[in-house]
């Protein structure tokens, strides 16, 4: 590249119209200018887009969760409780992760509310572990997929965590 760059100048050094010295800058500040501009990283769509969908994934089973923990306890289950209580902070922090790779982005969340129906703790039980299983087998694996083709980094990391 420096090569094609030192014959770009000597062929404007040779050229017509400005002068010796501003010959040589104009074309280091093109160059430079083109250098930096095929750098500069294009907008990662995917990877914003699987954030968006990775909070409010994460934040609904957070409140889930915790629904759950709640239906736990009011059926005599405090053990399940606890765990669902575990798993809804578990989320929130996964949520909190993703959130702060979109800002990082320059992105932001949109508003929503989180929608789930609590059932009884054996059909939460199994509920949450649907969930899990999509989580683990189709959705991070794919998101992963994306951030590594768009080199986002903090998102692969994010992703890695909450996978």
């Amino acid at each position: 590249f420096f090569f094609q760059a030192e014959d770009g100048i000597r062929d404007v050094e040779r050229s017509r119209g400005l002068g010796d010295v501003y010959k040589g800058q104009l074309l280091l500040g093109l160059v430079s200018l083109i250098a930096f501009t095929g750098c500069k990283q294009s907008n990662p769509v995917n990877t914003i887009k699987n954030l968006k969908a990775g909070i409010k994934g994460e934040t609904t089973a957070s409140a889930k969760y915790a629904s759950f923990a709640q239906k736990a306890r009011e059926e005599g289950f405090n053990a399940v409780a606890k765990l669902f209580d575990a798993a809804s902070k578990s989320e929130s922090i996964h949520a909190a992760n993703h959130t702060k790779v979109l800002v990082e982005l320059g992105q932001k969340m949109e508003d929503f509310k989180p929608e789930f129906e609590v059932k009884s703790t054996a059909e939460n039980l199994k509920a949450a572990i649907e969930g899990e299983i999509y989580e683990a087998t189709t959705m991070y694996p794919q998101f992963l997929n994306d951030a590594k083709a768009e080199k986002v980094e903090t998102a692969i990391k994010s992703f890695t965590w909450a996978f």
